[in-house]
């Protein structure tokens, strides 16, 4: 059999509209980002949650328009990295990158140790608490998601829009059953006054803004994909969009939801298990598990996410120069970075097994949603502050292009720096560590292969989307 030729690009036009727009859901993490959050965000601005949500959503519709805009010029499977390198500089541009990394590789273990514990919950729920067994299948959940990844793009997109398709079903059955049953007598009753941007004091409006943040985190993961989606400049765009739209419709409406069904005292019991608390309020056991299901299918699906927008950001640096080739090498039958994989998964396990050493669960996945948020927050600024100089340095800025390209991009760029300064103090040293350590880091594979690196071609201002 003839040896076939190492592929130079990745799988082009694998993926349409409906599996971006289904990967940048899922990258979200819906049913877990709720789960491990809801109580958090509640505690910070009781029942302004959802505005809490429906506001920072709008700030990052700023970000959304940066990538929109980012992504018609250059479709790079880099996303930020590039960006910022060509509009900017390559040391802000590979910054950028390797906060993606770092974050990316933070959730191999806020992603995996959720789905561990649901799983533990549905087949051993006495195990739940037993940090080594949770690690032991937080592990093999990894390499299996890793072995779909890497066997091509198709095949996960197919797993994609089966785990999302699931677990979509299983919240809107929960939130239809909590409206039908609590409407008219609702534990938090709420009214449009709640939405009242006046409401808030900016302490509190900081405050959940902190937490909701996260919430929103994953969805740039349709950008990363660009170079293997139909036309990727423009489908992979509007997918962003309409992700973030479903994302904003639904953490409204399920913050509403536990409101609805919970007290204050329940919500905070519930810690990390909202959603559970919730179902079991609706559904006599074992139903009520639909909600465990659910969190383990919804962190399975950003767990493949988040390897995806590493390996591809990994695969666009190294073909840059910017880290060593090796890591742009595909697969010649899967046109997959498999060498960028294997790393991301083994590099994963080795954060499991240190995770296995602190006490308790909890601890593990608050430490990683800290740096992760704080690690989001730079990528997604620099982005952002990105797009808001490249409009503004071309010839022609209409009214339109300078509200949303310039104006509401660098504003929601300087609020997620400030977000991120402001909530450092609030950290252990084990997230400040990661956080900024995890960025600091970069500099030294960024000085290793600075004599490597191909020259970056400026991107030029235009007149036009």
């Amino acid at each position: 059999m003839p040896h076939r030729p190492e592929p130079s690009a990745l799988n082009t036009n694998a993926l349409g509209l409906t599996e971006s727009t289904i990967m940048g859901v899922a990258g979200a993490a819906p049913v877990f980002s709720i789960a491990a959050t809801t109580a958090t965000l509640v505690g910070s601005v009781g029942v302004l949650a959802p505005a809490s949500l429906l506001y920072c959503g709008l700030i990052m519709c700023g970000v959304i328009f940066a990538y929109m805009h980012l992504n018609r010029l250059d479709a790079n499977a880099g996303a930020s990295y590039a960006w910022v390198s060509r509009i900017f500089n390559r040391t802000l541009g590979f910054l950028a990158g390797w906060a993606l990394l770092v974050a990316s590789a933070m959730f191999m273990v806020s992603g995996t140790v959720p789905a561990a514990t649901a799983t533990l919950a549905l087949i051993s729920p006495s195990q739940v608490g037993n940090t080594a067994i949770v690690t032991l299948v937080a592990a093999g959940w990894l390499i299996l998601v890793s072995a779909v990844v890497l066997k091509g793009i198709k095949l996960t997109s197919y797993v994609q829009v089966t785990l999302t398709a699931l677990e979509l079903a299983i919240l809107a059955v929960i939130v239809g059953v909590a409206l039908w049953k609590f409407w008219h007598t609702p534990v938090h009753p709420l009214h449009w006054s709640d939405f009242d941007p006046r409401s808030f004091s900016p302490h509190v409006f900081t405050l959940g803004a902190l937490t909701a943040i996260f919430f929103y985190w994953g969805w740039d993961v349709t950008v990363n994909l660009n170079e293997e989606t139909r036309d990727g400049s423009w489908v992979a765009s509007v997918g962003s969009l309409l992700a973030m739209l479903i994302i904003i419709a639904m953490f409204i409406l399920f913050a509403v939801v536990a409101l609805m069904v919970l007290s204050d005292q329940e919500i905070q019991r519930a810690n990390t298990n909202v959603v559970l608390a919730i179902a079991d309020k609706l559904f006599p056991k074992p139903w009520s598990y639909m909600a465990v299901l659910a969190v383990m299918l919804s962190t399975l699906g950003t767990l493949e996410t988040s390897i995806l927008q590493f390996t591809r950001t990994m695969f666009a640096q190294s073909r840059d120069g910017m880290l060593h080739h090796r890591y742009a090498h595909l697969h010649p039958t899967w046109d997959t970075p498999w060498i960028a994989t294997l790393v991301i998964a083994g590099f994963g396990l080795l954060l499991l097994f240190l995770a296995s050493f602190i006490p308790t669960v909890n601890a593990i996945i608050q430490d990683s949603v800290d740096a992760i948020g704080f690690q989001a927050s730079f990528y997604y600024g620099l982005a952002c502050l990105a797009c808001a100089w490249h409009v503004w340095r071309s010839e022609r800025v209409s009214m339109f292009r300078m509200l949303v390209f310039v104006l509401w991009p660098l504003g929601s760029g300087l609020f997620l720096w400030f977000i991120a300064v402001y909530s450092l103090p609030t950290f252990d040293t084990t997230a400040n560590v990661i956080g900024i350590g995890g960025i600091l880091l970069g500099l030294l594979p960024f000085w290793l292969n600075r004599d490597r690196a191909r020259p970056t071609a400026q991107v030029q201002p235009v007149n036009e989307l």
